[in-house]
Order: structure tokens, then sequence, then C-alpha cells
């Protein structure tokens, strides 16, 4: 079932007043965060299910009968609410995506909220409190920055050139990382999913994330698809569409940049 622009817009303005809502309180939490281990490899907070909880009532406001899959949930497994609609829309959320930072007192963390029917990605937001920038991207509308256009950048890749790149490092991708920070001004923002508002924004011509999941990733997907990018896995393959009912948080490695750069980034993850 088909949406119109209509529907879609207010779609993606629920989605912008949520992440606001839950960006503001995040940066209210910084005073006084609590942590905790959800596992090996990731830190929890007492911010983290508050900011979520803060958006999926915001959306349930508008839209009761529709699908959510989040971070966080009881026990440190995702929270996942199948959609009762005909749509079939489901809601992707990261409250805080760059947990670590948030956790240790850095600012460079954000809320990442995308809706998806049919599993494709047809509104995404990606929201920076600490520097008031939201990004927005819909089905059929071109990717924005604070209300202004964005696009993906036409810079080389040399050592001129910011290419995002996770903290995490595998030997199956050690060459291709080291071939990207040898090449670029590689960084490492600490949140996928601004990794992927920057590559948007043009910021960064492209970005690599190895452990990301799918909410993470499917809002900023849509941000660089709408601005002339391209996201997929690192032999090329498409991402979308995604099943949220059966999605188990299994890792999806990502690459992003320009449609135009595409080639010769996939290049690197050649290197084996």
């Amino acid at each position: 079932m088909g949406l119109s622009s209509t529907e879609i817009s207010y779609l993606l303005e629920t989605a912008v007043v949520a992440a606001r809502l839950a960006g503001q309180r995040a940066l209210e939490e910084l005073r006084f965060v609590h942590t905790t281990q959800k596992d090996a490899d990731e830190l929890v907070t007492q911010a983290d299910p508050i900011c979520q909880k803060i958006i999926v009532d915001h959306i349930k406001e508008n839209y009761p009968d529709h699908g959510f899959l989040g971070e966080e949930g009881h026990g440190g497994k995702m929270f996942k609410l199948a959609p009762r609609g005909e749509q079939g829309i489901w809601w992707v959320i990261d409250p805080i995506d760059g947990t670590n930072n948030f956790a240790n007192g850095l600012l460079c963390f954000s809320v990442s909220i995308a809706a998806l029917q049919d599993g494709q990605p047809i509104v995404g937001v990606v929201f920076e409190p600490a520097t008031d920038s939201m990004f927005t991207a819909a089905a059929g509308m071109e990717a924005q920055m604070n209300g202004s256009r964005i696009q993906v950048s036409r810079q080389d890749l040399n050592r001129f050139a910011c290419f995002g790149i996770e903290s995490y490092l595998t030997a199956e991708f050690a060459k291709p990382y080291q071939a990207i920070m040898v090449k670029t001004r590689f960084r490492c923002l600490g949140s996928t999913a601004l990794h992927l508002a920057y590559v948007a924004k043009g910021a960064m011509v492209g970005s690599v994330t190895i452990r990301s999941r799918l909410w993470d990733i499917a809002a900023g997907a849509l941000l660089v698809e709408r601005a002339g990018g391209f996201v997929s896995s690192p032999d090329g393959k498409s991402l979308f569409p995604a099943d949220p009912s059966s999605y188990q948080g299994d890792y999806l490695p990502i690459v992003a940049g320009s449609l135009k750069k595409k080639e010769e980034i996939l290049e690197f993850f050649q290197m084996k």
C-alpha cells in the first residue's frame, strides 16, 4: 500500500519532533550519566531507554498501529513490536547512537529514526543534539540539513578528503582499512549514523562500518541515497529491503559514499 507525498511528509514531521525531544532529553541526562555494560563490546546508560521511550511514545500518539524495532529492550535485548495496520510500517530507532561517547561525556552522538515500508526506508532522520543539526530525508524528497539541501561530496579520495572509519578493526578488513587510512584523512566520530549523515552532507567522501546494526544505518542510508550517494555491503550488494520482523541484531557491514566514487571506494574491499 503506497503512501502519498502528504502522508510521507507527516511521517517525517513526526520523526523530526521525536528526534528533537529525545535529543534534548539526552543532553539533560549528560549531567548525571550512569553506565552499565550491556555485553562484551557495548555500554548502555540510563539515558538510552529513557530517550527511546520518548521517541516511541511520540510516534504512538500519531501512529498507534505502527511497529517498532529499537536497540533498547528488556534484559539487554532489542525492543520489537510488530505493526498492526495495513500499511505495515516499522519504525527503526537508535535513541543514542554513540553511547560510548555519551557515557564518557563526549558530545559526538546522535538520535537515529527511520520508517520502513516493505523493507525500504521511506523516512530517515539523524539529529545531532550538540550542534542542533537535523538531517532529514524521505522517499521522493531531497536530503536536507536544517531545511537546506545537502549533497554528497565530489571530492577525490586523497590526503585532504575525510573518510569515516569505525573504531573496531578485524583481521578480515585490516588491508582495506589500512589502504583507506593511507589515502585519506580518516575520521572516527563514534556514531555510525553521524558518519552517514556527514557523507550525505558532503563533509566526508565515504564511510565504512563493519559492526553496524539495522538501527544504526536505516535512517542514514536513506540520507546518503537521497543526497546522491550509495550505501551497500563491502561487496557492493544492496542492504535493503530489510525485514525488521525477522531481524535478530546481526551485524550489517556497510560502505557509503558518492555514486561517482562507488567503484573506487569498493575497490578497497577487494584487498583481502
